[in-house]
C-alpha cells in the first residue's frame, strides 16, 4: 500500500511540475458546458519517460513495463485533484475519468525496439515499443464505442443510479468486451443492462460515447527492395495490422514511411486470436539519404569548372555502362538523370517530378537501362502487369467490415520512381486512366457502399506524388496518317493525348546503325564472360554508390532561377506557341513551362550549382523541343534530333565539339526568340553570351600576366570573329579579353592528366 501511495505521489509532482494540473484544469472548464453531458470524459497526459525516471524510477518502470498499470494510477490522481480543487460537478466517479497516456519518445534501446522482420512476435510483454514501417493498406475512419454506462436491474440496489460501472476501452479489446449484456453487478451479483434512456436521433448522446478508429497496415521498408526488382524475390514481408484511434485518425497516408509508437496487443476474436498494435504516437519518417559526394566527382566538378556544359556530360557518358557501352543513349541517361534529381518533395510539402516516356523500336537495353537507373531511386517501384497499379479494394478482416483500400504500386513509389514497362501489355481502359492520373497526379477510387456496409456510395481522391517511367514500342504502328508533319516520330500503341500528358519524350534506337548495334553486341558479351571486369579504360570511373552518393546530394539542393534563364524560358515558350500556333493549329500548353523550369533546374542540380543558368535554360529548351517535334513535328527553330549530344564525349576533343555545337545552338534560340517573340528583345540580350565569353578570355589573360599562360578553346575561337568584329563601350576592358584569346587561339586546350581519357 504505501508503494501505491508513493507512486502516486510521484505521479502528482510530475503533473504539478510539467504542467499537467493546468492542463487538466483547462480540460475540465471546457466540460462546465451545459450542453454537454457523458458517461466518460477523456483527458490527455503527454509522458515524458526520461523525466520520470529521473523523478521516480518505480514510477518511469511502471510505465514503460506495465501501461495499464500506470494509467490506473494517473487516473485516480487526476480523480482526486478534480474533486479536491472542484474542477467541474459533472465527474461523480472515478470510473469517468478516462486518462490515455501520450508518450513523448521511449528510450532507445533495442528493447524498447520492434523489427517488423522479426518472428515471433506474440511473445513477450505488451509493453510499449518503437517501430518504423511503410503504410500499404488503411481502412476508411469508423466509428467504435469508447466507454459505455450500465446499470443494476435490482432497483434496491446503489449500481442502480449514478456512475458505477462503466465499461471504457482498452488496449486489444474488441467492441464486444465494451458492449454485452452479460456483466453482472459487482455488488448484488445482478444483471446490468445498458443505460439507452437518453438517446437522441439514433445516436447514444450521453451515456453512449461514439469516436473514430482507423486500421492501417504496415510493413518493413525494405519490401520496396523487392519491389525494384524485375525478377520475383523469395522474400516475403508480413504486415502489422495497427489500430490508429480518435485524433490520430487520418494522420497516416498511403506509401508513406513512418514511425510509430504504440502498444502490442492480443485482439480475440473466437476462435482466433491475433496480433495487432495500438497506436500512442505517429511521426512522419523522412528519408536518410547520404549527402556527401564522391572525391572523384569533386575533382572532375573543379577541372570541369571552365564550362556548364561538361561536368553533366561527362556524369551522363560515364552512366549506365554496365548495361549499355559508352556513347549510347547518352540524352536518354541524361533524362533519367534529370528524372532522379528533380524527383522530391520541397520543404514546402510541394512534390516535384519529371515523367519520362520513352520510344524505341528494341526495348530491351532501354528496360535494363531504366531498372538499373530505378535502382538508383531513394524509393523505386517496378510496376508489375499483372498487378494493380494505383488502388484496390477488399473487405476489412477485423470484424468491421469496412473497405480496405491497398496501395498499388504508383502508391508504394511515393516520393520517387513508379516504372510502369512497356505500355502495349495495357488495354485501352488502362491507359485512358494513366492519362488521367498523369494530368491530375490524384487516383480516384469508388467504393459501393451496399458492398462495405455504408449507407451511401463514396468517392475518394488519393493524391499521386512519383514520377512515372514508361516505354512504348515503335514498331507496333498507332495508326497516325502517314502524312504527318515533318520530324514526327511513330509512338506505338500510345495515344497523342497520353503521350502529351507524359510531358518529355525520348527516342531512341530508330537513328542507331550498325556499328552501335555491333558495339552493344560485343558489350553484353564481354559482360556475360567478364562481369567483373571494367570494359573502358577511362580515368572516369565512377561506381554505383559513387552515383547514389551524387544524386542524394543533388537532390538536397536549393536552387534559384536567374533572371537571364527564365527570360530565355519564358521567351522561347511564347516565340513556340506563335511558331506552332499558325502553320500546326499546335497550342503549347502552360505546363510546358513547368515542364522547362524542371529541366532547367534539374540540370543545375546534377551540376552541383544553386542558381539556375542560361545554359542551364538550353538544355532544358532543347529537350523540351525534341519532345514536342516528336509530337507535333518540326519548327521553326529547327535543331538536329540528338542536339543535347552531338558528338562522343569520351574525350576531350568531342568535349570541345560539343561545347561549340551548345553555343551555336544557343544563339539559334535566341534567333528563334527574336523572330517569333519580339517583345523578347526587350529583356533578351545576344550581348549576354558574348560577355560570358569575354570573362573567360579576361581570365585568360590575367593568367598569362601571371606567367601561367591558359590556351584557348576551340568554342572561344568560333566566337572571337564576331566578337572582334562588333563596337563594345570602352572601359570594359572587353579588348584586353580579345587580345588574350587571340594570341592563344593556336594552342589547343589540354584537360589535366588527372583526368584524362586514355
Amino acid at each position: 500500500m504505501s508503494v501505491v501511495l508513493s507512486l502516486k505521489e510521484s505521479v502528482l509532482v510530475y503533473l504539478d511540475r510539467g504542467g499537467g494540473l493546468k492542463k487538466l484544469t483547462d480540460d475540465c472548464n471546457a466540460l462546465n458546458d451545459p450542453q454537454r453531458t457523458e458517461a466518460v470524459y477523456r483527458f490527455i497526459i503527454s509522458v515524458n519517460p526520461s523525466d520520470l525516471i529521473e523523478l521516480d524510477p518505480l514510477l518511469g518502470n511502471c510505465v514503460l513495463h506495465d501501461p495499464l498499470r500506470a494509467t490506473f494510477l494517473f487516473q485516480s490522481v487526476c480523480f482526486l485533484a478534480i474533486k479536491t480543487l472542484s474542477l467541474t460537478e459533472k465527474i461523480h466517479t472515478q470510473s469517468q475519468v478516462d486518462v490515455v497516456l501520450h508518450f513523448t519518445h521511449l528510450p532507445p534501446f533495442p528493447e524498447y525496439t520492434l523489427d517488423l522482420c522479426s518472428f515471433p512476435r506474440v511473445y513477450g510483454t505488451m509493453r510499449p515499443v518503437s517501430m518504423q514501417g511503410l503504410v500499404i493498406a488503411m481502412t476508411r475512419v469508423t466509428k467504435y464505442t469508447r466507454g459505455a454506462r450500465y446499470l443494476c436491474i435490482n432497483d434496491d440496489c446503489p449500481c442502480s443510479t449514478g456512475f458505477h460501472h462503466i465499461r471504457v476501452h482498452a488496449p486489444g479489446a474488441t467492441e464486444s468486451a465494451t458492449i454485452r449484456n452479460n456483466f453482472s453487478c459487482t455488488m448484488c451479483s445482478s444483471q446490468l443492462k445498458e443505460d439507452v434512456k437518453l438517446r437522441v436521433l439514433g445516436v447514444f448522446h450521453v451515456l453512449f460515447l461514439k469516436t473514430d478508429k482507423q486500421l492501417v497496415e504496415l510493413v518493413h521498408v525494405k519490401a520496396l527492395d523487392v519491389l525494384r526488382c524485375r525478377q520475383y524475390s523469395p522474400l516475403r514481408y508480413q504486415s502489422v495490422t495497427l489500430f490508429l484511434r480518435d485524433e490520430l485518425c487520418n494522420s497516416m497516408k498511403l506509401g508513406r514511411p513512418y514511425r510509430v509508437l504504440g502498444i502490442p496487443a492480443h485482439v480475440h476474436q473466437w476462435p482466433s486470436v491475433t496480433w495487432s498494435i495500438e497506436a500512442n504516437g505517429v511521426q512522419l519518417l523522412e528519408p536518410k539519404c547520404s549527402h556527401k559526394v564522391s572525391p572523384r566527382f569533386l575533382e572532375l566538378l573543379n577541372c570541369m569548372s571552365s564550362s556548364p556544359w561538361r561536368f553533366s556530360a561527362i556524369v551522363t557518358h560515364c552512366f549506365g555502362l554496365d548495361v549499355a557501352p559508352s556513347g549510347l543513349y547518352n540524352t536518354l541517361k541524361l533524362s533519367l538523370l534529370l528524372s532522379l534529381v528533380q524527383t522530391k518533395t520541397d520543404a514546402n510539402d510541394t512534390f516535384h517530378n519529371l515523367d519520362l516516356l520513352v520510344v524505341t523500336s528494341d526495348s530491351l537495353i532501354l528496360d535494363r537501362l531504366m531498372a538499373y537507373s530505378l535502382s538508383l531511386a531513394c524509393r523505386g517501384v517496378r510496376h508489375q502487369a499483372s498487378g494493380e497499379m494505383f488502388a484496390s479494394l477488399s473487405r476489412d478482416e477485423h470484424g468491421t467490415g469496412t473497405a480496405n483500400i491497398h496501395a498499388g504500386s504508383a502508391l508504394l513509389a511515393t516520393g520517387g520512381i513508379c516504372l510502369v514497362g512497356d505500355l502495349s501489355c495495357y488495354k485501352k481502359e488502362k491507359l485512358d486512366y494513366i492519362q488521367s492520373v498523369l494530368e491530375s497526379h490524384t487516383v480516384s477510387v469508388f467504393i459501393p457502399g451496399k458492398k462495405y456496409g455504408e449507407d451511401a456510395d463514396q468517392q475518394l481522391s488519393l493524391p499521386v506524388e512519383c514520377s512515372f517511367w514508361a516505354l512504348s514500342d515503335s514498331s507496333q504502328r498507332s495508326g497516325r496518317a502517314d502524312s504527318a508533319v515533318l520530324g514526327t516520330a511513330e509512338l506505338g500503341p500510345v495515344p497523342l493525348q497520353l503521350a502529351e500528358a507524359f510531358g518529355l519524350i525520348i527516342q531512341c534506337g530508330d537513328r542507331v546503325g550498325e556499328q552501335a548495334v555491333l558495339a552493344q553486341t560485343v558489350h553484353t558479351l564481354q559482360r556475360a564472360v567478364q562481369p567483373e571486369k571494367y570494359q573502358y579504360s577511362s580515368c572516369w570511373e565512377f561506381s554505383t554508390q559513387d552515383y547514389q552518393e551524387l544524386l542524394a546530394h543533388a537532390q538536397d539542393l536549393e536552387v534559384e532561377l536567374t533572371s537571364d534563364a527564365e527570360k530565355l524560358i519564358h521567351g522561347y515558350y511564347m516565340a513556340s506557341r506563335r511558331a506552332r500556333a499558325q502553320p500546326q493549329g499546335v497550342k503549347m500548353s502552360v505546363a510546358s513551362i513547368k515542364l522547362l523550369i524542371s529541366l532547367a533546374e534539374a540540370h543545375c542540380k546534377l551540376c552541383l550549382r544553386t542558381r539556375v543558368l542560361e545554359e542551364d535554360a538550353v538544355i532544358a529548351v532543347l529537350l523540351c523541343e525534341n519532345s514536342v517535334t516528336l509530337k507535333h513535328g518540326a519548327s521553326a527553330l529547327a535543331i538536329p534530333p540528338d542536339a543535347v549530344f552531338p558528338c562522343d564525349v569520351g574525350h576531350v576533343e568531342g568535349l570541345q565539339r560539343r561545347d561549340a555545337a551548345m553555343d551555336e545552338l544557343h544563339q539559334s534560340i535566341l534567333r528563334f526568340i527574336y523572330a517569333y517573340a519580339p517583345g523578347a528583345d526587350a529583356y533578351i540580350k545576344e550581348e549576354k553570351a558574348f560577355l560570358r565569353v569575354c570573362t573567360r578570355l579576361l581570365s585568360r589573360a590575367a593568367l598569362a600576366a601571371a606567367g601561367r599562360p591558359l590556351p584557348l578553346s576551340p568554342p572561344d575561337c568560333s566566337t572571337l570573329v564576331r566578337l572582334n568584329s562588333r563596337r563594345w563601350p570602352s572601359g570594359l576592358g572587353l579588348e584586353l579579353g580579345l587580345e588574350a584569346g587571340l594570341s592563344s587561339i593556336s594552342a589547343p586546350e589540354q584537360l589535366p592528366p588527372s583526368i584524362q581519357s586514355d
